[in-house]
């Protein structure tokens, strides 16, 4: 399989003040998919523009028609199962099927108290998640559905048509630690890493490789525990988060040797930041087109 190459595209621009135009060149330039995050607000953004991703997605998917279309990723943190598949539900029907779910634990960032609450605990994160991951996929593939669970209910909550794929749209499930894993093993389509954090910092290129082969070991276990082939999966890397940071979109030979020593551990898609002036993600957009445009044929 060829690796393919995906975009994030950051909800912080009026919709018609540039929005809509990364939008429609994300599909121009022929990425796989395009992602947004879903956040209330994020580190250095938190005082400026930024918007809804359902609302940011369903415009997207009106002035677009071939390239996917996700959350990358949604977490529990402020979202409730049973009124977020309905949207998802809406989501993929005007897409056409063009929708995917990453989804996360989330962490103790902006998004974990804008609602009052105190932040959870690593293990309160865990939790949360697994029941949210367990209970949207019920929703997303039963007409009708009753739970009960520790943090999260729903009585009779309909969701008919359910999705235009079957028999529900892809989940991208975030994981590293061992719980997560099995998540990404019982309901993922594909698994996502943004690499080793604990690294990014002082970390070299090298040890980042050894980590993230470390992850896929672990997701292979997980998958072998339940009797399900690990390559099933698809793998998604979110870059920009390794050390390497923004060091392979400074030209197109350097984002295929990164890109190759990831296809090695087994990635099918890649994801990069569309440039952003002024931020950690300030790149040369003429580089970042060529790469767009030029990399993927040296990747098959």
């Amino acid at each position: 399989m060829s690796l393919r190459l995906s975009t994030v595209i950051l909800p912080y621009r009026r919709w018609h003040e540039g929005g809509r135009a990364a939008w429609e060149r994300a599909e121009e330039l022929g990425f796989h998919t395009a992602y947004t995050y879903d956040h209330l607000s994020w580190r250095s953004f938190r005082d400026g523009p930024w918007f809804g991703a359902v609302p940011t997605l369903t415009a997207a998917a009106s002035v677009t028609s071939r390239m996917r279309l996700g959350t990358l990723v949604t977490s529990p943190n402020f979202r409730h199962p049973v009124p977020f598949a309905k949207e998802l539900i809406s989501l993929d029907d005007i897409s056409g099927g063009r929708i995917t779910l990453g989804v996360g634990a989330g962490g103790t960032g902006f998004d974990a108290t804008a609602l009052g609450q105190e932040p959870w605990t690593p293990r309160e994160r865990a939790d949360h998640f697994a029941e949210f991951v367990l209970l949207l996929d019920r929703l997303l593939t039963q007409d009708t559905v009753s739970f009960t669970g520790d943090h999260y209910a729903a009585h009779e909550a309909r969701t008919i048509p359910g999705c235009v794929q079957r028999p529900r749209l892809p989940f991208a499930v975030a994981a590293t630690g061992p719980r997560g894993m099995k998540l990404v093993a019982r309901h993922g389509q594909a698994w996502v890493t943004t690499g080793d954090p604990t690294i990014f910092e002082t970390g070299t290129p090298e040890e980042s490789v050894a980590a993230i082969r470390r992850q896929i070991e672990r997701l292979t276990d997980a998958c072998t525990g339940i009797g399900r082939d690990v390559k099933e999966l698809d793998k998604i890397l979110l870059t920009g988060f390794t050390p390497d940071r923004n060091t392979p979109l400074t030209s197109v030979d350097a984002f295929v040797d990164f890109a190759g020593r990831h296809a090695e551990l087994g990635f099918t898609e890649l994801v990069v930041h569309t440039p952003i002036p002024d931020s950690d993600f300030d790149v040369d957009e003429r580089v970042f087109e060529r790469i767009a445009t030029e990399a993927p044929a040296q990747l098959s």
